[in-house]
């Protein structure tokens, strides 16, 4: 296990300055090639979240492809339109990424897989379980469109999501798309998260009128 600070996050393939992205559904429990692509993106989201946190006990970190799978999550994932270019070409040699891996990542639709959200969801709430952007795709508005769709299907319901309390990236999405902060907690000795709420609008609207 890496100590506290030493963590360092990996480098990324290139990607075009400006992305053309389609929000889809995904299933990684019924389609390897999807999982595989997914668990690819989620290793290196949570690589860089380590780093930032400087603790790299986060546990969705070591998930195995088997656990990826089963876990019981609704997923979306985020595909760009993505031709390589010579330098990412470059970069497959370099890594032993293949064309065929960017083809499975993106579904029957084709596409690179460059973020994805995860939620389990009842009657009235819905709880964001992951959040992870492929560190090349960073600051695109890729994180931010996931969340909006999340929250669009949620309707009138709760959103809650929680986060490195060290990873301010993560935190200044969630708190500019609405959240507010519950409050703090240490599932694991020195690793704190901070949990977020977004009230539906029915709620929103009685915490104004009492204000």
């Amino acid at each position: 296990m890496t100590p506290a600070g030493k963590t360092t996050a990996p480098t990324s393939r290139s990607l075009p300055p400006s992305l053309l992205m389609q929000i889809r559904e995904m299933e990684p429990g019924t389609d390897e090639a999807v999982a595989r692509a997914l668990l690819r993106v989620q290793r290196a989201a949570y690589a860089v979240e380590a780093a930032l946190i400087g603790d790299d006990r986060i546990p969705t970190l070591r998930e195995t492809l088997d656990q990826l799978r089963a876990a019981p999550l609704r997923w979306l994932a985020a595909v760009a339109d993505d031709a390589a270019t010579e330098d990412e070409a470059t970069d497959h040699v370099a890594t032993g990424h293949t064309a065929a891996d960017d083809a499975g990542a993106g579904g029957s639709g084709g596409g690179r897989l460059v973020g994805a959200v995860a939620w389990t969801e009842d009657a009235t709430t819905v709880d964001i379980d992951r959040l992870v952007v492929d560190p090349a795709a960073h600051r695109r508005g890729v994180g931010r469109m996931l969340v909006g769709e999340v929250l669009t299907r949620a309707g009138g319901r709760t959103v809650v999501v929680a986060t490195g309390r060290a990873n301010r990236p993560a935190r200044a999405l969630y708190e500019s798309s609405g959240f507010v902060v519950l409050g703090d907690a240490e599932p694991v000795p020195g690793l704190w998260i901070t949990r977020y709420t977004r009230p539906g609008p029915e709620e929103r609207a009685a915490a104004t009128r009492s204000a």
